[in-house]
């Protein structure tokens, strides 16, 4: 356990796969994240350092977790031009754990051996509490010289290894990753409409929720989302945007392969729609607000005329200034 390890990223996931491997013996060096106060609350508790830069933290560390949002911050935490993580990078090994655009993983595994590093992507398909009991489903891909060297680390993530799985090459675990939140929001969807559906009727959902988890209506979704939908508690442990963009990784991938995905284009309109009326921040779980009688009420469309006079009050408000 002498390697130093870092985390870029450390909201809820990665601060607390960086809680799991510090209280399994691991050093965790350094921390670093766009909204500063969460990185140094988390330096704080675990006693790393909170970097300023991305090049501080690759000097701190032999191993970067990064836990980042899309492929648009990958790129900028691995090509930024003044500061990346690629500096200094040499002997390097970055764990990236991001659902992102298959090409996008290719793309920085080439980049990081131009630096003299490696990578490994590690796509998670678990939620905030497997993250910090050390038991989340990860899914690998990149050399598997590089898997079987980090091996015993991500051992302590996933259940000692129950839960670990080396798919292949890079941008291979990111496919298997679409493709099951493809499948699990299409299921998410399918159950909200169910249990919409069933409340129009006047049936009791408690029941019914029981009856669906007897029969074929059965899912790991309705075990996690099915009570939450009935009592309206969308607590965010996997967002509605979140949801969106990775239906639409699913679907760009099915369009290279020219393949018409009616459920998942359907599914992922759902979503865009949550996002679209504010509703992007609520668990996946509160897609049910949008198919539930009476629940949400969407917003009205703008006219021209009302684009035109919140314009013309904007240029008074100039004016007055």
């Amino acid at each position: 356990m002498s390697e130093r390890i870092a985390f870029v990223g450390v909201g809820r996931m990665g601060a607390n796969m960086a809680r799991r491997l510090k209280d399994c013996g691991y050093s965790v060096t350094a921390v670093y994240d766009v909204h500063r106060p969460t990185a140094d609350e988390l330096a704080r508790e675990i006693g790393a350092v909170a970097c300023r830069t991305l090049a501080e933290v690759t000097a701190a560390a032999d191993v970067v977790f990064t836990v980042v949002t899309d492929d648009k911050s990958m790129k900028a935490i691995f090509e930024g031009r003044r500061d990346n993580l690629l500096i200094g990078a040499a002997g390097r090994v970055f764990v990236n754990c991001a659902t992102l655009s298959p090409k996008v993983h290719r793309v920085v595994e080439k980049l990081a051996a131009r630096a003299k590093a490696q990578t490994l992507e590690a796509c998670m398909a678990s939620s905030i509490p497997q993250a910090r009991q050390g038991t989340l489903y990860l899914m690998c891909g990149g050399k598997e010289s590089v898997f079987e060297r980090l091996k015993p680390m991500l051992t302590k993530l996933t259940n000692e290894g129950a839960t670990l799985r080396y798919i292949g090459g890079a941008g291979r675990a990111a496919e298997v990753k679409a493709l099951v939140n493809m499948v699990m929001n299409i299921n998410t969807a399918a159950l909200a409409e169910g249990l919409a559906l069933g409340h129009a009727l006047g049936l009791d959902l408690t029941m019914l929720r029981e009856v669906f988890s007897q029969t074929g209506a059965n899912s790991r979704v309705l075990q996690t989302d099915g009570e939450d939908m009935q009592n309206r508690d969308h607590s965010c442990f996997f967002s509605a945007a979140h949801a969106a963009k990775d239906s639409g990784i699913a679907l760009a991938l099915g369009r290279e392969k020219k393949l018409n995905l009616p459920l998942a284009t359907a599914t992922l309109r759902q979503f865009q729609r949550m996002v679209k009326e504010g509703l992007g921040g609520l668990d996946k779980s509160g897609i049910a607000e949008l198919t539930f009688k009476g629940r949400h009420k969407a917003r009205a469309p703008r006219t021209k005329g009302a684009k035109a006079t919140k314009a013309s009050k904007s240029t008074a408000r100039g004016r007055a200034r």
